[in-house]
């Protein structure tokens, strides 16, 4: 009964302090969906997708509108490939298709377009074999090709200094791209190896061959990476220019110690550990968003959270900013000014100071499903409490398509219908495949950038309207929206409900 309380005052008391946390119209918020916690492994097909759905709608209750699903974990497939096996971390066994047969990334892109999320598809690019498989289908590229893997800590990596290799991920990437109609193509933090104190990465015979005249080793790994990174990123837009190409790197760039751009902090680094050179990727124009991995704390001594969101937001502004939250280590941490509450308040307190981000991203569907510490409760109730679009991408496409024609309410046997006819359009850049409604009540100004008017984000060409006794007037308005999410004008219609 004391629980129970605690959960309605705690909602209640959001709701009346709402009106006091900014609303964004434009906000990715996204969930990590992994399948290396072994979470689906084995199970039938329909207890699979049970889970997920139990997941897609909880997360959309709490304002997700982006799902980050994990397709690729160890040069593997949990969608149907003519290229890799597929995955153990689906079937059990590599290789091994789903008994009853599904395509999971298939069921996922529809099951996230239905709910009015996007889908972005997670690969991670080197990794060959994780530590737990102890068995690789024939068909895997480290038995057909094990020449171009080398072994580190009980995993297999394929070599990133052999560029065969970034041939062969890119090949990987367009069979994506080009037969689903995912959103977005994701990368995690794995390009070289975790270092791992006695462990050497095996690259001697590939620096010889190709070390095109660099005599540092560091500054050649991070060449390669570049180079596939820049490959990756030109793959997808070619096939398919609407497609995002995100990466979520570890959270530490690196340390004022190693760079006088660095952040005040003492750990791992992606320039120097990772041969990740995240900001060139950034200002060069290789990546569409970026999420940093900054699952710490606020206080933490090696990684403090305010100083590392604070550096990105400064330094990794040239492409839309999005921040990876660990939903549970942030419940778990006191606040540092009121230690009665965790500090998931403080964390977005800081969200809000920083005009330059611009969504966040939840590490991990799962934990932010179970509702530790009221954290979904939350972002249901008060941070996420109205819709958001997605934010704006111009260097991509930035012409709105055109608004909504012949809009009109007319009597159905399902009731008052809102219809309205789809603008003209012929290319990937100007057709409408979404519209979003808002209402106004009587007196009200009709300002689309208020996220509190929106009623609905769909894909259909009407929405059913909230009938009563028809004397109290609305003004409906709506308006289309492209694949990127530019929004055309209003086109607005004034009813009596």
């Amino acid at each position: 009964m004391k629980r129970t309380f605690l959960l309605l005052s705690l909602i209640i008391g959001s709701l009346f302090i709402s009106s006091a946390v900014a609303q964004q119209k434009r906000e990715f918020r996204g969930a990590w969906i992994q399948c290396v916690n072994g979470q689906f492994q084995g199970l039938p097909t329909s207890q699979i997708q049970q889970t997920l759905t139990q997941q897609l709608d909880e997360l959309q209750l709490m304002g997700v509108n982006a799902i980050i699903f994990q397709v690729r974990p160890e040069c593997d497939a949990l969608y149907q490939s003519s290229i890799e096996p597929w995955s153990r971390f689906l079937t059990g066994r590599q290789g091994q298709a789903p008994v009853p047969y599904w395509d999971p990334l298939q069921w996922m892109i529809e099951q996230c377009h239905q709910r009015q999320m996007e889908l972005h598809a997670w690969i991670n690019p080197y990794r060959a074999k994780t530590k737990g498989t102890t068995a690789l289908a024939q068909s895997h590229i480290a038995v057909t090709h094990p020449e171009r893997c080398f072994a580190y800590d009980g995993m297999q990596i394929l070599n990133p200094g052999d560029p065969e290799n970034r041939d062969y991920i890119c090949q990987v990437v367009r069979d994506i791209v080009l037969r689903y109609d995912i959103d977005g193509l994701h990368l995690d933090d794995y390009f070289y190896p975790y270092p791992v104190a006695g462990q050497t990465i095996p690259d001697d015979q590939q620096y010889r061959l190709y070390n095109n005249g660099i005599q540092d080793r560091g500054d050649w790994r991070r060449y390669n990476v570049n180079l596939f990174v820049r490959q990756l990123y030109e793959t997808v837009h070619t096939a398919k220019p609407w497609v995002k190409v995100g990466i979520s790197p570890f959270g530490i760039y690196r340390n004022k110690r190693s760079s006088v751009i660095g952040s005040q902090t003492n750990g791992l680094q992606n320039y120097d550990d990772l041969y990740a050179d995240v900001l060139m990727w950034v200002n060069n124009g290789w990546v569409d968003y970026l999420v940093p991995q900054i699952y710490w704390e606020i206080g933490n001594r090696a990684a403090d959270y305010e100083t590392l969101i604070r550096w990105w937001a400064q330094y990794a502004a040239a492409r839309p900013l999005y921040i990876g939250e660990d939903v549970e280590r942030t419940v778990r941490a006191a606040d540092l000014m009121n230690p009665q509450q965790h500090q998931q308040a403080a964390k977005q307190v800081l969200h809000q100071q920083l005009p330059t981000v611009r969504g966040s991203v939840l590490w991990y569907a799962k934990a932010a499903v179970d509702n530790p510490g009221n954290y979904a409760t939350m972002l249901r109730h008060q941070y996420w409490r109205y819709p958001a679009l997605q934010p704006q991408m111009p260097f991509l496409d930035k012409k709105a398509p055109g608004k909504p024609r012949r809009l009109k309410p007319i009597w159905t046997e399902d009731g008052y219908v809102l219809c309205w006819t789809a603008p003209k359009g012929k290319n990937w850049d100007d057709v409408a495949v979404r519209y979003v409604v808002y209402r106004f009540a009587q007196g009200e100004r009709a300002n689309i950038e208020d996220p509190s008017h929106i009623v609905a984000i769909t894909d259909q060409p009407f929405l059913r309207l909230p009938y009563v006794d028809g004397t109290t007037k609305y003004t409906y308005a709506v308006t289309a929206l492209d694949r990127m999410q530019n929004e055309s004008k209003p086109a607005k219609k004034t009813i009596k409900l």
